[in-house]
């Protein structure tokens, strides 16, 4: 049994608490916050009696196994840092960090603690047709891959900004909507079609100018290792809520992928046409979401693989390195852009 301890009880912390409860071997042991108010209505909402305010205490704690860290992003580094030096197993939310400073402690950490599992969480590499576009691409289905195109539109208003302290700054969050809301979907490049090597970038505060310090729009061209190139462009001042579209252009097939889901396929092949679709189109019966819609239903199944790992001491699907490894694309990004799109090469670590 792995007994879990969840610092930080805002937004995401009940799809992690749901994830905890539904998975067979896991058990969920404590809660920490620094609001006690939020901190005990989180308690008593899902039964859970022993609570701290201070995540140290917690970490002291030898009935709890790992720390699943959902605070904001500026206090991610210290607390997987301190969790993992404390001999606890670890998994992060998005983003790993701020700043490259903050990657490369959280990364040092890791692999100063190789008997100990790390995860960050990329829940959407859990869905079922993700991992099917993945196999697809990996298979060579498409051809040869020519260009592969992210477009990203949400919206966040003032008025969400304003809601948290932290949102919209450098300091606390790093970033807008790349560090933010983009950032699934920019992992999702790299699960699919491998690491991303060079970025040529531009970013603006268009709609949220004097609410925020962080960019609201942003565009960049990509280079993958393999040689595709491809292009993103997202903005979270746009009327539409959500919507994220995927277009992958082969030899041999073309997909858009929107929503994940299959909007548009083309192949010089029938067969090869109706194989993709297939693949792509998600189960009659839609797997159980906590949380908003767009989380999607994959964080239980990463807990789930984490707590195996745990069990069986293997790496996760998702290490804390390959978490760290989507930051470090953003934060290639915005050194761009600070350098007039200049082209800039993504750290690896």
């Amino acid at each position: 049994m792995v007994r879990c301890g969840v610092v930080g009880c805002g937004v995401i912390a009940p799809t992690h608490i749901v994830g905890i409860q539904s998975v067979e071997n896991a058990k969920l042991e404590a809660l920490c916050d620094i609001d006690v108010e939020r901190l005990n209505r989180r308690g008593e909402e899902f039964g859970v009696a022993k609570r701290y305010t201070d995540y140290h205490d917690m970490l002291a704690d030898k009935d709890v196994d790992l720390i699943h860290v959902c605070t904001d992003h500026a206090s991610h580094v210290q607390i997987v840092v301190d969790a993992l030096n404390a001999g606890k197993h670890v998994i992060c939310e998005k983003s790993a960090g701020r700043v490259d400073a903050d990657l490369e402690a959280m990364a040092n950490a890791a692999k100063a603690h190789p008997e100990l599992v790390s995860s960050g969480i990329f829940q959407h590499r859990f869905v079922k047709q993700n991992c099917a576009f993945k196999e697809l691409v990996d298979n060579n289905k498409f051809g040869q891959m020519l260009m592969v195109n992210l477009s990203f539109c949400c919206l966040r208003t003032n008025e969400y900004y304003q809601k948290d302290a932290w949102r919209g700054t450098m300091a606390g969050e790093g970033g807008g909507i790349l560090i933010n809301q983009a950032i699934h979907h920019l992992d999702q490049l790299r699960f699919v079609f491998g690491d991303i090597v060079n970025v040529c970038a531009v970013c603006g505060n268009l709609a949220h100018q004097g609410v925020i310090e962080v960019e609201d729009t942003a565009m960049f061209t990509i280079e993958f290792a393999s040689g595709v190139l491809g292009s993103v462009s997202a903005t979270n001042a746009s009327a539409t809520r959500w919507r994220t579209s995927l277009v992958c252009t082969g030899t041999q097939a073309t997909l858009e992928y929107a929503n994940e889901k299959p909007i548009y396929v083309d192949a010089l092949d029938e067969a090869l046409k109706q194989e993709i679709e297939t693949a792509l189109t998600p189960p009659e019966k839609a797997e159980r979401i906590v949380g908003k819609s767009y989380y999607g239903s994959g964080h239980t199944a990463q807990i789930a693989d984490v707590v195996d790992a745990i069990e069986n001491k293997r790496a996760p699907k998702v290490s804390l390195i390959e978490a760290i490894n989507s930051s470090s694309l953003i934060m290639a990004v915005y050194e761009s852009a600070r350098n007039n799109g200049a082209k800039t090469a993504v750290r690896k670590y």
